[in-house]
């Protein structure tokens, strides 16, 4: 029995979809990703954050965490979990550290300083981040909030790394190799 793959153009739009549904835009991620990378970087322009973001947002394993996240947000919000986890995701617990492990997990592929600052970004809580954690506006956000994170952290790294690669002089096609990676 062959079960047909979901288009890879169906799960970026619905990542993008479940942000824009849940109250985040992509400018949102962009400003902490300014924060972020701003120190390092006088030339930053929230265009280029914008842009980093998008681009990690089309990556497969940031979309399928991000996606499962967000549903599990949403059943939490419907009451719809089955016991102590409904309890559990809608107090965000601190102790409950799955979400962070998602989060965690998505980061990986974009190295230390991802790992690094999503870590920063988890407990200092910036931008809108700290309005998803503190619950304004209602709702449970016990997974996005970490996912917002891992995504600024994701989107911080390949910029910081893009740097380094233009203070060497890679040639674009280089720099192009490398970000395909």
């Amino acid at each position: 029995m062959s079960v047909e793959r979901v288009h890879s153009h169906v799960v970026t739009e619905a990542a993008k979809n479940c942000l824009t549904e849940r109250g985040v835009t992509i400018s949102d991620i962009a400003e902490i990703v300014m924060q972020m990378q701003g120190p390092y970087n006088s030339k930053l322009t929230i265009e280029e954050c914008v842009d980093s973001v998008e681009k990690v947002l089309l990556k497969r394993e940031i979309q399928h965490a991000l996606l499962v996240g967000v549903e599990l947000d949403k059943l939490a919000e419907q009451k719809k979990l089955s016991e102590p986890l409904q309890s559990i995701v809608e107090a965000d617990e601190g102790l409950f550290g799955v979400d962070e492990t998602i989060a965690l997990g998505a980061s990986l592929g974009y190295g230390s300083i991802a790992v690094t600052t999503f870590g920063h970004l988890d407990k200092n809580k910036i931008g809108i981040i700290a309005k998803l954690d503190t619950k304004v506006g209602g709702g449970v956000h016990t997974f996005l909030d970490d996912m917002i994170a891992s995504i600024a952290a994701n989107a911080s790294s390949r910029l910081a790394h893009r740097l380094r690669d233009m203070e060497e002089n890679l040639p674009p096609e280089e720099r192009r190799i490398i970000e395909d990676e």
